[in-house]
Parts: C-alpha cells; structure tokens; sequence
C-alpha cells in the first residue's frame, strides 16, 4: 500500500485513454486524455478556472497537465481509497473507476470480494476484506474478469469491445505483476478507439414477455396456443366422422402440448438470462 503507486499508474491509465476523442457513440462524449467535458467544465466551475471546450490541442493549455492530474488524484484515485489498497488492486480499482464511474469500480471490487451487499460504498466492511483477501494477484484477477463481464453487458460493446478488452487485459497483466512484486510491463498505448463504459449504456433487462405471443404460452386467444386450441375444439365434433379429422386434431392436440412446453423453456432461459444479467450489474 502506497500512495506512490499514483505516480506509477498514472503513464498506464494515460495511454489506455489516449489523446482527443469525440466518438458519437462514446457517453462521454468530447473527452482529453480520460477528462470529460462535463467532468473539466464541473472542475473549472468548482475551482473558479475559464471554462474551455477540449480539443485535440487541449494538451497544449499551460495549466492542463496540472488540472489533469489533480482531477484524476482527487475524483478517481482519492475516491476508490487506493493509498489504502495493497499494490496492484489499487491500479486495477483506480483505472476502473476512471473508465466507469467510482460507483461502478466498488461494485466490482465487492463483488470480486464477494461481498453479499454489494452498494458501491467503500467502507470498513469492504476495506476489511481486502485486507483478509489471501491473494491480492488472485484478486486483481477477479476484479477484471467482473469488469469484463460488466463490459459485455453494455450496448456499446459491439463498437468498442475490442479495445476494452485489451485494456483490461493490460490492467490485469499490470496489476498482477505489482501484487507479486514484480515491475511489470511498461505502459504502452493500446491504438484502439476507446471510450467511458458507464452503467447509463447497459443493454435493457431481458424479458419473459415475447414467449407467450411468440410461442404460445399464455392464455390470450390471439397467442399461438391459444389459436391452436381454436381449431382443435372446432374440429373435435367431426373426428369420429373422418379419420383425417381425428388424425388432425391429434396433430393439434401434440402442436399445443409442443408450444406450450416451448413457452415454457423460453421463459425459463429468459428468466436466467435476467437473473445473470441482474447479478453483472449489481
């Protein structure tokens, strides 16, 4: 544990983020180097500073390194407590949170811990188990494979998945060589688009609702079920009639049987699809 682990983290998490970005599909939006807009514009109110918009020459400013890095020590590293964390989680937590959010990188470190109350509060219950935790390699671990998992669940995966992976992938190497002792790699930019993964982009919470209209589970007459029962019951007085009849209101009785356990089903692999999506992003 030492707060000269920010000095040190501070190459790495700079050239995960890279220079100017304004990608239409990044929440952030126009960002400098890891700074939002709405994150400088808020520092440049609270500390009386002329607000500018970011540009690509934002690195240029006299004053920017200096309002880059004590926002950065201040809202993100301050934030997660990483002078208290042992070495190497404090730069797995630190660069989570500065890509999605201190709430969401004390989510994920509780449920690394597994922690049952996971609330995003960074208090001596979660501090404590830190502390207990055996192996602080095996825990850098489990928070990037939470992290990833939570980075797979937001919409914006398709366009920026690629270079998110790497990262965490980078963190990890990084954070496991500092929990052992080791030095580890050097910090070397990723050269894909980057952007915030914030909870504000998660995909939306699969339902159980399409299975009965789309399979005929339920107990409304337009569902397929309930058209099947339909014409079963329309036909079943002349079955002993016509064989065909009867061989066709079978076929309708075992094509209702059929919908009804595929309704089933359905429901069921959404209900889990639900319940392993409500448990990622707890």
């Amino acid at each position: 544990m030492t707060a000269a682990n920010f000095t040190r983290a501070q190459p790495h998490v700079l050239a995960y983020e890279g220079k100017f970005s304004n990608h239409p599909s990044d929440p952030g939006g126009r960002t400098y180097e890891g700074i939002t807009q709405r994150v400088w514009d808020a520092w440049c109110a609270l500390h009386g500073l002329p607000k500018r918009q970011l540009t690509a020459k934002t690195g240029t400013w006299k004053d920017w390194e200096k309002n880059r890095n004590a926002i950065y020590r201040k809202q993100y590293w301050d934030a997660v407590r990483a002078d208290e964390l042992p070495s190497g989680v404090d730069f797995a937590v630190y660069d989570l949170a500065v890509n999605s959010g201190v709430d969401r990188a004390v989510r994920i470190l509780q449920k690394a811990l597994r922690i049952n109350n996971v609330d995003g509060s960074l208090g001596s219950v979660t501090m404590a188990a830190v502390e207990r935790h055996p192996d602080h390699d095996l825990l850098v671990a489990a928070i990037c494979a939470e992290r990833l998992a939570f980075l797979q669940r937001l919409k914006t995966w398709k366009a920026f998945g690629t270079g998110w992976g790497r990262r965490v992938a980078a963190v990890r190497r990084t954070g496991q060589a500092w929990a052992t002792g080791s030095i580890g790699p050097k910090a070397e930019p990723l050269d894909e688009p980057m952007a915030k993964a914030e909870d504000v982009d998660a995909k939306a919470i699969p339902t159980t609702a399409g299975a009965d209209a789309a399979i005929g589970a339920g107990g409304s007459s337009v569902t397929a079920g309930g058209m099947l029962e339909g014409v079963r019951q329309q036909l079943e007085p002349y079955a002993y009639a016509s064989d065909i009849i009867a061989k066709i209101v079978l076929a309708l009785v075992i094509a209702g049987i059929l919908a009804a356990a595929g309704g089933m089903a359905w429901r069921w692999h959404q209900k889990r699809r639900a319940s392993e999506y409500a448990e990622v992003m707890a």
